[in-house]
C-alpha cells in the first residue's frame, strides 16, 4: 500500500501534525479528530480538508 501525502493545509497545521510524526493519511488515520484538533496550530479548517481528503481514499479518523 503506499503512503498517501497530506493535502495542503496552513503552514502552522503543518507544523502541528509534522510535531508529532504525521507526514501521510495513513498516519493520521491512527488519530481521533479530537486528538487533532488539540493540537497547537490546528483549526476547524484544516480538519475538514484532512477529513475530505481521507474520505476520498477510503480512511477515517479513529473512533475515539
Amino acid at each position: 500500500m503506499v503512503d498517501t501525502p497530506l493535502p495542503k493545509t496552513s503552514q502552522p497545521a503543518q507544523r502541528a501534525l509534522e510535531g508529532v510524526d504525521v507526514y501521510t493519511l495513513e498516519d493520521l488515520s491512527g488519530w481521533t479528530e479530537r486528538d487533532v484538533l488539540a493540537l497547537h496550530g490546528m483549526g476547524p479548517k484544516a480538519i475538514r480538508i484532512l477529513r475530505e481528503a481521507m474520505a476520498e481514499r477510503g480512511l477515517a479518523f479513529r473512533s475515539p
